[in-house]
């Protein structure tokens, strides 16, 4: 993938050499990537377009510093940046790294499930972005623009197959003016996945249950099919409607309408376990661990599954919906740009999983959710372009939302037949959960040019949240998780987040900045916790996490724009991060603020297009990263011993010094680009990208046995293009098939001895990146 933003995809960059600027609106506003005082990376609609990038996940799996691991529980990913990201087991964390799509923030991880096609650019903005962005930008900004109607009809179809997994896709799109000052844009994407990128080895086996109230001796034996060998068998259908009108010379209304379903048959198909002690998985020692792309897992068995609502004939899978409405008003004066966008979004996501992740007996666990969530939101700003020096942006922003959770979790053999509602009869426990949130916002800039190579900006943001959350856990098995206790809380917060930024010009193509960043990521109440009688509200609630440091460097466009040159520096402090971990002591999960960290690198993008040699672009980026904590009493985890710094009694380790969750000291790129005519009325277009990484931990709490080792990946395309209307194109991803984790969770019930010194761990549940994949597509454009 292209290293940064400035690589040159026209028809021109490849005719005549040079680069080429990328529009991005990292500060609400246009400006060019080389001009703009911010580290941002941006993907062009060309480069979305030659490795077929389609979801956020694609695009994290070869850009250095940035990486996505997707979950089958909890938020449903794991976004991190620069080394700071937020686990992914409680579904009431937002991530550390904002998602936001056409100008609009969405505040679930599992953005990831939605596919953003006909997208005109991508651009990944690293560090705080509070003061444009808001809550929730601590770590940084993945802002993501689809394409409007032009002024001219056009319309594309395209088909491919991808051969490792089996997919069959297509797209296609129509874009037509209506009339003199209104256009329409409709397109659509839909896959259809026959196998799978990975294999589930698991084994049938028996869930054995007993009679926990009429009978104790009475003891059933349920079997536990295997279901799909090859998985995930993922099928999505997309489609977005836009519609735009000049109202006026200087208003433009725009409206996009979206719609996204995913289905797959594993939603843990890929969690491997890829280090256990012993070399064999804890609950079934007939099943190894290794770095297979390979996953051990059972269907729930029927005649249970009958009696829980949603849970199917037991089956595992995953159904993702999704809809969307964004309305976007611009008013375009001599001295005034006004713009307003208002979006409603909803979602929700079903689900059946095996818990355990082990094909397992003893320690066989199910959950199946049911987890709704939307929002409501509108902003309003204003910008100012007057010739005085002095210009300002304000603005404000309203959001409303409602996240509602349940949850019914099997396991521990449990077997009531006398309870009141079937559907408990063997449920280890129920959940039932929700958030009602409301946010204020208001911001401003002044922008100051005292002369005409020197701006200083300064601006602040303010945010005034609330949040109603209420979890009761309706039925447990056993009292010690509280049943019917009701939690709830009303939260409120505010928070100040400044920002200044100085940027000299001083001379033609040579962008010099310096910025004061804070940030702020919103606390919460973690739904999708357990209840126990030694656990209390402050195991559900959880504080804001906070981010202040400064970043300057200097971009540089040198040699008639055929070389570009960006050095970039940045030192970051984070308080109180959200941690989200099991403690075994209240037996409940335990959301918390803990530590703080310190992050600070440097990133070095290079890139070269000679004009004499047309067509060709040579890239690379080179980065240092050192994210540590330097203060965090966290817990052990599971199976630490007193020796590897687990202490009595209340098993805790100073990891102070130590470094955090994904978060490589070096990781690099290196591409290139050669596009050259074969005939009058054709062309080819060769690329290759590598992605180098340091080794780093997956894991949060240092457990060295997560560690994820040095790896080197390599994607490449060659594209066939005939008559500007016909390309054929060959894309690979991940050719070295490396096995990388994404993200780690220690195997529920494993692991032994904590805080002993006869520990032993708990086997590594890895989230696996995709492996090797090659696929032929074929588009037609008009």
């Amino acid at each position: 993938m292209p290293a940064f933003a400035q690589e040159s995809d026209s028809a021109q960059g490849a005719e005549t050499g040079g680069v080429e600027e990328i529009v991005v609106t990292a500060r609400k506003r246009q400006e060019t990537s080389q001009d703009v005082p911010v580290a941002v990376t941006a993907i062009s609609a060309a480069q979305i377009d030659r490795y077929d990038l389609t979801s956020i996940e694609k695009v994290a799996a070869s850009m250095g510093q940035l990486t996505v691991g997707r979950n089958s529980t909890g938020s449903g990913a794991q976004i991190t940046l620069r080394g700071i990201g937020t686990a992914p087991s409680s579904i009431g964390i937002e991530q550390s790294v904002a998602v936001v799509v056409d100008g609009v923030y969405y505040g679930q991880g599992r953005i990831i499930n939605e596919g953003f096609f006909d997208a005109s650019s991508i651009e990944v903005l690293k560090g705080p972005q509070a003061l444009f962005f808001g809550k929730n930008a601590t770590a940084g900004v993945i802002n993501i623009a689809t394409n409007d109607p032009g002024n001219a009809f056009e319309a594309s179809l395209r088909t491919g197959y991808e051969f490792k997994s089996g997919t069959v896709y297509g797209e296609g799109v129509v874009s037509t003016p209506i009339n003199d000052t209104t256009g329409i844009r409709v397109a659509v994407r839909g896959s259809s996945m026959s196998g799978g990128y990975f294999r589930n080895e698991g084994m049938e086996l028996p869930y054995i249950t007993t009679d926990r109230t009429v009978d104790p001796a009475l003891v059933t034996s349920h079997l536990q099919p295997v279901g799909p060998v090859k998985v995930s068998g993922e099928k999505e259908f997309m489609g977005r409607v836009t519609l735009k009108s000049e109202l006026t010379d200087r208003l433009t209304a725009t409206l996009k309408a979206s719609y996204s379903r995913t289905k797959v048959n594993n939603p843990a198909s890929n969690r491997v376990a890829y280090e256990c002690d012993g070399g064999d998985t804890w609950f079934n020692t007939a099943l190894s661990c290794g770095k297979r792309f390979a996953v051990y897992n059972n269907a729930m068995p029927s005649d249970i599954a009958a009696t829980i609502p949603v849970a199917g004939d037991g089956s595992q899978f995953n159904k993702y919906t999704s809809w969307g409405v964004t309305g976007t008003l611009e008013y375009s004066g001599e001295a005034l740009t006004v713009t307003s966008v208002t979006n409603f979004q909803k979602n929700r996501n079903r689900l059946l999983v095996d818990g355990d992740f082990g094909s397992a007996t003893a320690g066989a666990t199910w959950a199946v959710e049911d987890s709704r969530w939307r929002a409501f939101s509108s902003e309003l700003r204003a910008l100012t372009s007057f010739q005085f020096p002095l210009n300002v942006m304000i603005g404000g922003l309203f959001q409303d939302t409602r996240r509602d959770f349940v949850q019914y979790v099997v396991n521990g053999g449990a077997d009531n037949p006398a309870v009141a509602d079937p559907s408990y009869r063997y449920a280890g426990f129920v959940k039932n959960s929700f958030t009602d949130g409301k946010t204020l916002a208001v911001y401003g800039q002044a922008i100051l040019k005292p002369v005409e190579s020197v701006e200083i900006t300064g601006g602040v943001r303010y945010t005034h949240e609330t949040k109603k959350s209420e979890f009761i856990q309706p039925y447990a098995s056993l009292a010690l998780f509280a049943p019917g206790v009701l939690v709830s809380a009303d939260q409120t917060f505010n928070n100040w987040s400044p920002e200044a930024t100085i940027r000299w010009k001083p001379a033609e193509g040579i962008n010099v900045f310096a910025s004061y960043k804070t940030a702020y990521k919103s606390g919460g109440f973690s739904n999708s916790g357990i209840n126990s009688v030694l656990a209390s509200v402050d195991n559900f609630t959880f504080g804001p996490e906070k981010a202040e440091g400064f970043e300057g460097g200097i971009k540089t466009t040198l040699l008639d724009r055929q070389l570009r040159l960006n050095l970039i520096g940045y030192t970051y402090r984070y308080k109180n991060l959200q941690i989200d971990f099991f403690d075994s002591s209240v037996f409940a999960f335990n959301t918390i603020n803990a530590g703080s960290v310190r992050t600070k690198g440097l990133e070095l993008e290079v890139q070269y297009a000679p004009y004499a040699v047309p067509g060709l672009s040579v890239r690379g980026t080179l980065n240092y990263n050192h994210a540590r904590y330097e203060d965090f009493l966290a817990p052990c985890y599971a199976g630490q011993t007193i020796v590897q710094g687990c202490s009595l009694p209340n098993r805790y380790q100073d990891l102070s010094g130590t470094e955090t969750a994904m978060a490589p000291a070096w990781t690099g790129t290196f591409g290139v680009t050669y596009e050259t005519s074969v005939t009058d009325s054709a062309k080819l277009n060769l690329s290759v990208d590598t992605k180098y990484s340091d080794s780093y931990l997956p894991s949060g709490f240092g457990n060295p046995y997560s560690r994820q080792s040095s790896y080197l990946s390599v994607d490449a395309t060659a594209k066939l293009s005939f008559a500007d209307h016909w390309d054929l194109a060959l894309i690979g991803k991940n050719l070295t098939n490396r096995f990388v984790a994404t993200g780690v969770v220690d195997g529920p019930g494993t692991g032994s001895g904590t805080g002993t010194a006869a520990g032993i761990h708990a086997d590594q549940i890895g989230l696996i990146s995709l492996p090797r994949s090659v696929q032929l597509q074929l588009t037609w454009r008009y």
